[in-house]
């Protein structure tokens, strides 16, 4: 590769390269080796799982959808197609807010959290598989606070929302 021609051009050094490699094959990788199990097992993707946790974890295990959509990282279409798709398996249903009939709320049905207490024991175990069997505790600190700053650059936001450190 040759050098930049502008001066206010920047080339990545050779450590942030190495860093910058790995970070996005980790980025490109990690989500298909999630994938290919939880479609092994239920035939869903790494999404859908993460939309049920998210609606799961909620405290009446239903949420807006827009609320639904910050908290998995999606677009309202693409999650309303993911929604779509979990109410024909019978573990979501939507239905107009009661406080307010313009929101569309979407919620985790019974067989859906049956379905997610099933899928998540394995489903854990192949994110430790994937992820944290080989990091020790200062590299799972290390891990949270530095996806925490590339998360405030990208989405102030949702960065607020899973900073470790707020509220300390």
């Amino acid at each position: 590769m040759t050098e930049p021609q502008s001066p206010s051009a920047r080339w990545l050094t050779p450590e942030e390269r190495q860093a910058w490699l790995a970070l996005y094959a980790v980025a490109t990788r990690l989500p298909g080796t999630l994938d290919a199990d939880l479609f092994r097992r239920a035939r869903i993707t790494l999404f859908d799982y993460h939309v049920l946790a998210m609606t799961s974890e909620s405290p009446e295990k239903q949420l807006a959808m827009s609320e639904l959509a910050f908290r998995s990282n999606a677009s309202l279409s693409r999650l309303s197609h993911v929604v779509k798709k979990l109410e024909q398996r019978g573990w979501m249903r939507r239905f107009p807010s009661p406080k307010d009939a313009r929101v569309t709320t979407a919620a985790i049905t019974e067989e859906g959290m049956a379905a997610l207490t099933q899928l998540a024991p394995g489903h854990v175990e192949s994110v430790r598989h994937a992820v944290f069997d080989v990091l020790d505790d200062r590299d799972v600190a290390d891990l949270a606070r530095v996806g925490t700053k590339i998360l405030a650059l990208l989405d102030p936001a949702m960065a607020r929302q899973t900073d470790p450190t707020e509220g300390s």
